[in-house]
């Protein structure tokens, strides 16, 4: 796989992890909600490739052509803001990686499938939260 892939696939690992960990820390510490945290905490802990170092090595912050942040992303008026963008940046980086997956393994692929249906599941929760 070459080096512009390798990037891809970590830029997106590290953007799935971090938007898991942001909703899972809400449901723990805010929500107290011990079942929902500990779906998230799994999910994330499946959210693993093995080729760490590889993807390390791929790492290229100081040319990332887009990591300033918008408007949009520097903006959050309320909780539920916080809680659908994760969600989402979450989800979409599971998409991401569920492509790209196919190039390394039908395993991973299915993984990251399975991870983005988790949380498009988890996602329904919201509704029920009195924000």
């Amino acid at each position: 796989m070459n080096n512009e892939s390798l990037r891809l696939i970590d830029a997106n690992l590290n953007r799935l992890r971090e938007g898991i960990r942001v909703v899972e820390d809400i449901f723990r510490y805010i929500f107290n909600d011990k079942i929902i945290a500990s779906r998230l905490k799994a999910i994330r802990h499946l959210s693993r490739l093995s080729n760490y170092q590889q993807l390390l090595d791929s790492r290229d912050i100081i040319n990332d052509v887009l990591k300033d942040s918008t408007k949009s992303e520097q903006t959050r008026d309320q909780l539920l803001s916080i809680l659908i963008a994760n969600f989402k940046r979450a989800q979409e980086s599971a998409r991401v990686l569920e492509e790209f997956g196919k190039l390394l393994s039908p395993k991973d692929s299915e993984n990251f499938k399975h991870i983005r249906y988790e949380l498009y599941d988890i996602e329904k929760s919201i509704t029920l939260l009195k924000i």
